[in-house]
């Protein structure tokens, strides 16, 4: 139940259909007594940079949860950022401190390391291809930096993108080796998939799964379905894989202690979710 005392956490982007946010927290905070809600807001682009600023002015606008396309856009608009939001150049969640400044963060790419290791899987010393430099891509990126990765190969269709994503890598990791352009996925070990394509049924694959061995781990960002044809694919080539939403659920209880509502297990927000496609 809803009342005038929740705690409402907008959850903003465009298009909502894909959230799965809301289906992981709000069956966690009812079965734990905490009056709060994670709201879907659908905001496109252009009326974005007005909304955020008044959304966050509510009384009983506790945060925000950021997806896509605002993940970028949103950096330059909070007042102070974390190092993780400013190495990646985008931020996921925001919320308003006690001095009334509005602080980002970012912790996809926290999120997506941590399913690794649960995958049975270290970034240390690896050699990765990321597919996708905007604010997803961005995170997973810097932190498979933090984690030690021997190599970053980067893929985007947007030259600026990657070239700035480049430059944020070996400006804050130096001894890593960062490359871009290629697409091409031959000897790796990690391949992530942090572009949209997948979120349409028309959509082609993002990568050349042939060229991916059945040794490579592949990741997904894509949450609309579960296995995406991209998974599917690297999937009969026996290569082991991570969904999206593995990236979501052990990026939740980060989300929650950043915006006040103290640790959440992992375990548990598997079991209480109420996930759907």
């Amino acid at each position: 139940m809803i009342d005038g005392k929740t705690k409402l956490i907008a959850h903003i982007g465009y298009p909502t259909e894909t959230f799965k946010a809301p289906m992981i927290c709000n069956p966690y905070f009812a079965a734990k007594g905490i009056n709060a809600a994670v709201i879907p807001m659908g905001c496109k682009a252009g009326d974005y940079d007005s909304f955020l600023e008044l959304v966050l002015r509510l009384s009983n606008v506790h945060g925000a949860l950021i997806t896509m396309p605002h993940k970028v856009r949103t950096l330059a608009l909070v007042d102070e950022a974390s190092a993780s939001a400013r190495i990646a150049g985008a931020c996921n969640a925001v919320k308003v401190d006690q001095r009334g400044l509005t602080i980002g963060d970012m912790f996809d790419g926290e999120g997506f390391v941590r399913g690794l290791l649960r995958h049975g899987r270290r970034a240390a010393g690896a050699n990765v291809l990321v597919a996708g430099c905007g604010g997803v891509g961005s995170a997973i990126a810097a932190a498979l930096a933090s984690a030690g990765a021997l190599r970053i190969s980067l893929h985007d269709t947007l030259a600026p993108a990657m070239s700035a994503l480049a430059g944020r890598l070996k400006a804050h990791y130096p001894k890593l080796e960062v490359s871009t352009g290629s697409s091409d996925p031959a000897g790796y070990d990690i391949v992530v998939n942090a572009t949209p394509l997948g979120m349409n049924n028309d959509d082609p694959l993002p990568l050349d799964v042939d060229r991916i061995a059945p040794s490579t781990f592949v990741g997904e960002v894509v949450m609309k379905t579960e296995i995406t044809p991209f998974l599917a694919a690297a999937r009969a080539k026996g290569c082991g894989y991570q969904v999206g939403t593995d990236m979501l659920f052990e990026q939740i209880p980060a989300y929650l202690e950043f915006l006040g509502f103290g640790t959440a297990g992992v375990d548990d927000l598997r079991r209480l979710a109420q996930i759907h496609y």
